[in-house]
């Protein structure tokens, strides 16, 4: 979160822009403009997927019409990559590329496994979780954070774009608090889908009770 006795970071400049074809497990496809960026305020290699006509997107919310859909989805290479069932990030990470495509908007890719502590830290909380803990106690038992994830870089790859206002594809609230707090204006959230399995039932009710996702089982 900001902190207003640090320094404020520099502002993030676009360092390339590429086109690269996508096609999902499923068979869907879709075209992404990719960019990469200098001056991240963590150093670290995050992308930003411009979908659809995300330059219209961006004219008609100058004209004051409706803002981009964004979503800033955290790695997941369990979930993202193998097709992991005991989360529910590759459905979301599926779905979020369809449905910006049609509105038009961007994908933040970041790279923050594991909810921030890494992914070997991500699976010795899994093995924690198979002896009872739930996601967020996991994390703590590891002497970490519930959650670590920072959103200025997020913030950062937007406005390199010259996106400030956006509609955020995300279940989870303090998305939009952060954002919001550095600078985005987040003027609705909309919820993904509830990809819901035998796997994942334990993990996604915790993200509800606790956190408050946005999630309705029923």
């Amino acid at each position: 979160m900001p902190d207003d006795s640090s320094p404020q970071p520099l502002e993030a400049q676009v360092r390339t822009r590429v086109q690269v074809p996508l096609r999902f497990a499923d068979g869907f496809t879709a075209t992404a403009d990719v960019f990469t960026f200098r001056d991240l305020a963590d150093r670290k290699e995050h992308l930003l997927l411009g979908l659809g006509d995300w330059q219209e997107s961006l004219d008609r919310a100058r004209e004051g019409f409706e803002a981009p859909l964004v979503r800033a989805h955290s790695e997941c290479l369990t979930g993202d990559v193998l097709g992991s069932e005991r989360c529910d990030c590759g459905p979301q990470l599926r779905e979020a590329v369809e449905r910006i495509s049609k509105a038009g908007g961007f994908l933040l890719y970041l790279r923050q496994e594991g909810r921030g502590i890494g992914l070997y830290a991500k699976l010795d909380a899994y093995a924690l979780q198979d002896n009872g803990l739930d996601t967020y106690a996991a994390n703590v038992a590891l002497g970490r954070g519930e959650d670590e994830r920072d959103y200025l870089v997020a913030a950062q790859m937007l406005r390199a774009l010259g996106v400030s206002t956006i509609r955020l594809l995300s279940n989870n609230p303090d998305k939009a608090v952060q954002l919001e707090a550095y600078g985005i204006t987040v003027t609705e959230q909309v919820p993904t889908a509830v990809h819901l399995s035998s796997a994942n039932a334990r993990y996604l009710a915790a993200k509800r009770d606790h956190t408050a996702h946005t999630l309705d089982f029923a």
